[in-house]
């Protein structure tokens, strides 16, 4: 029985990774990790868990790259925070910028990664999974299109 993090992003990105959890066997542990600004994915999720938050390290305003990178610093603090209190033996993400600060401490830690590349990159990389690709132990594609764009991408089909 493995316990999985679950990294949920706003719209789009949770409605996919929800898809992939409900195929998870009911034997594991989940619990999840919301954006403390997202205020619809806690009400989306239909397998129980415990849930955590950290700050959101990208605004949809946020232009400029500076503010982006302030912004990690204490999101990433948070994903390690979380990290400790949890302890997963696997991170899944579909890609919203928290998975930038969440991976890389995975990392550190030896936790496990899986991040499923959003379903709407059919020929471009998502900046999430150019920052992530380098750590993940998992990356999966859904398109054959974008085998190319990662090195160590798995095409496994689609979600949506």
């Amino acid at each position: 029985m493995a316990k999985i993090l679950v990294a949920l992003g706003m719209g789009g990105h949770t409605s996919q990774i929800l898809r992939l959890v409900d195929k998870i066997d009911d034997k594991h542990e989940l619990c999840y990790l919301i954006c403390s600004d997202d205020q619809t994915s806690k009400t989306k999720i239909r397998k129980p868990g415990t849930i955590y938050y950290m700050k959101n390290p990208r605004d949809m305003k946020d232009k400029f790259l500076g503010k982006v990178v302030l912004k990690m610093i204490p999101a990433t603090l948070d994903a390690n925070k979380i990290l400790s209190h949890a302890k997963p033996d696997v991170v899944l993400c579909s890609g919203p910028s928290m998975a930038i600060p969440l991976f890389w401490m995975a990392k550190l830690r030896g936790v496990k990664t899986i991040f499923l590349e959003s379903w709407v990159r059919v020929h471009h990389k998502s900046q999430a999974g150019r920052f992530v690709s380098p750590v993940t132990n998992l990356f999966i594609v859904q398109w054959k299109s974008m085998l190319h764009q990662y090195k160590k991408a798995e095409f496994r089909g689609r979600l949506s």
